[in-house]
């Protein structure tokens, strides 16, 4: 050491710091303009075995804190049902939330993003003050799927609003069995309704371009476009007895015609990412079916985007769940998931993956695609470019032209079953100037009911206070003239209506709000005290009754008795796009995309089986013109 003079180690000083930055400042997979898998190639061979696992790796909101970021190396962060920075959290402090977390992950090493993900399945749902569409029970009965893109644009700005680049939509499962709490998430029981409804993944994403790969991801960068992510692969709507996470019994025929084309059409359009189904198929978990996740959807419909596990998907391949973890973990990465949903205990599962992977247990090569094509979505949606969000789409949440879009979703989503007790005596459109009307029903005014599951809360929750909205009551009173008297009464008994002397009634009855598997129902009924105010209602005077349900309910009992019978689903935030066709501004368009059952015992029941005999067929809907005497 002695034998350097003074000036010759600040020679070599000053050599080092002229060096260093021409070695830093030039990083092929921070430069735009290099080609994509260029880009994808110079990041991976710069990563350690622990920064390829990170990527991995999806964890929950609450535990992702900027140390847990950094040390790590974790790929994404999501928000659960109802996990937000704050109740009636703002537009603002989602984007500081967002962007929190994110600096955590551009301090590490390589400074690669982690990407948000977030359940926007009708609208930024769980977000306070954002628009809430229909449910896509209701946007199949629309039979429109340029409006289900629209409905997808709007959804995109909404969540971008919040500084989230990715969603957890659309799902695109062909619901067999009313009996399946997540029907109300699925546009049809017939494949094809569901095939056209994927126009909401470029509604989220963007167009992808004519020169696209088939089966590349493709998010555009222009400001307000989300990744998607089709939903849940595969045959999830099929189960026995719509039993939430159960098994498909069907052949490879069946499942491949009825519960797969969606994901053919998802695919061609760029989809960026698919979520395995937590059910299984003849038996085998698809969290763990490696035939069709690696061989069909990867090898056969050259997917390129990521396959994302679904909340604790890889714990629940054992019962009871993370019986056997080690199996768990090496059953759903072997498969092809390329990125788990720990959601808490990631410590562990790196652990295990990284046990794994050193004692070639899982090949590197299984890591490296996974990392590959994690990688290749963040560069296509531009997330080393742009990682941090800024306010300038704020203003996007809850704003006026998406509640007008949305309140014209619901229109269109209404089904008419009946209008009046004899053909000649239609019961609709509702006359705006009259004495006195009465409102009633447990939905009458009930934004939480009106919305249903995922919506502020994971399962949804009642009463007017979970966000901005308009309810069926509040529409009625702004649609009818300013001399009609509006009476409401929840629950009113037969006296009642008769005392007050009205013209007609407004009953609105339905389904709590639910989710999953809290949403299994063996018997479908409309909740109490449904039943009893249709009876006490209905007897005593001229009655429409609306059913806010998340699916086909029982209602034959009751149908001699209403004059009328509209089908209203899930509608969401707008209750006045029910109102917009109840008073006749216009006409009932919507066709039913779910067959409607007599009973119970009839079910499984679709369009096409041998002794089909619904009480109203699937395609069916009555329509009625606008008008404008009253």
């Amino acid at each position: 050491m002695a034998r350097f003079s003074i000036p010759m180690i600040g020679f070599l000083l000053l050599c080092i710091i002229l060096l260093a930055p021409t070695e830093a400042a030039y990083l092929k997979y921070k430069d735009p303009k290099q080609p994509l898998n260029v880009r994808i190639r110079d990041l991976m061979k710069r990563m350690t075995l622990e920064e390829k696992i990170g990527q991995m790796v999806q964890i929950e909101r609450s535990v992702a804190t900027p140390d847990a970021m950094t040390k790590y190396f974790i790929g994404s962060v999501l928000s659960g049902g109802g996990s937000v920075p704050a109740p009636k959290a703002s537009a603002e402090a989602w984007v500081n939330l967002v962007n929190g977390i994110q600096k955590g992950s551009l301090s590490t090493r390589l400074g690669i993003p982690m990407i948000y993900g977030i359940d926007a399945v009708h609208g930024n749902n769980n977000v306070y003050n954002a628009t809430i569409f229909p449910h896509n029970v209701g946007l199949g009965a629309t039979r429109d799927p340029k409006l289900v893109k629209k409905i997808g644009e709007a959804t995109a700005l909404e969540v971008r609003a919040t500084g989230i680049p990715y969603v957890f939509a659309p799902c695109i499962a062909v619901c067999r069995d009313p009996r399946w709490g997540r029907c109300y998430e699925s546009y049809s029981e017939d494949h094809k309704i569901v095939q056209a409804m994927t126009e909401l993944i470029p509604g989220l994403q963007g167009d992808m371009p004519p020169s696209a790969q088939k089966g590349a991801p493709f998010v555009s960068t222009a400001k307000g476009k989300v990744a998607a992510c089709a939903k849940h692969y595969v045959g999830d709507g099929g189960t026995t007895k719509g039993i939430n996470e159960n098994n498909t019994v069907i052949d490879l025929n069946g499942l491949l015609s009825i519960h797969m084309p969606a994901y053919f059409d998802s695919i061609l359009k760029g989809v960026a990412t698919v979520m395995v189904s937590y059910s299984s198929w003849n038996g085998k978990k698809m969290h763990a079916n490696q035939e069709l996740v690696s061989g069909f959807l990867k090898n056969k419909l050259r997917f390129r985007g990521f396959v994302i596990s679904d909340w604790e998907g890889i714990d629940r391949l054992t019962s009871p769940p993370k019986a056997n973890y080690s199996y768990s973990v090496q059953a759903g990465v072997s498969a092809g998931i390329d990125m788990i949903m720990v959601p808490y205990n990631f410590t562990e599962f790196i652990d295990d993956l990284t046990y794994q992977v050193k004692n070639n247990i899982i090949p590197m090569s299984r890591i490296d695609d996974a990392v590959r094509r994690i990688l290749r979505v963040k560069f296509v949606m531009g997330l080393f470019e742009e990682p941090l969000a800024d306010l300038s789409l704020v203003n996007e949440l809850g704003k006026k032209e998406h509640r007008e879009l949305a309140r014209e979703a619901v229109r269109k989503s209404l089904v008419l079953l009946k209008n009046g007790k004899s053909a000649d005596k239609p019961s609709l459109p509702l006359p705006k100037k009259a004495g006195k009307i009465l409102v009633a029903g447990s939905h009458a005014d009930n934004l939480g009911n009106q919305c249903g599951g995922w919506t502020i809360t994971w399962q949804g929750l009642g009463g007017n206070d979970l966000t901005v909205g308009t309810t069926i009551l509040n529409a009625v009173k702004s649609a009818v003239d300013p001399t009609t008297q509006v009476v409401y009464n929840e629950n009113p008994d037969a006296n009642f209506v008769k005392s007050n002397k009205v013209d007609y009634a407004v009953v609105v009855v339905g389904e709590p709000p639910y989710a999953e598997t809290f949403g299994d129902s063996l018997n479908l009924t409309i909740s109490e005290p449904g039943p009893s105010t249709i009876a006490n209602v209905c007897g005593a005077v001229k009655c429409v009754v609306v059913v806010i349900s998340g699916r086909p309910v029982v209602i034959q009992p009751y149908l001699a008795k209403v004059d009328a019978l509209v089908a209203a689903w899930l509608p969401g935030t707008e209750g006045q796009g029910v109102t917009d066709v109840l008073f006749g501004d216009y006409g009932f368009t919507g066709k039913l995309a779910h067959t409607w059952f007599k009973t119970v015992d009839q079910l499984p029941m679709n369009v096409g089986d041998q002794h089909y005999d619904p009480l109203f067929p699937f395609g069916f809907g009555l329509t009625t013109k606008p008008t404008k005497s009253y």
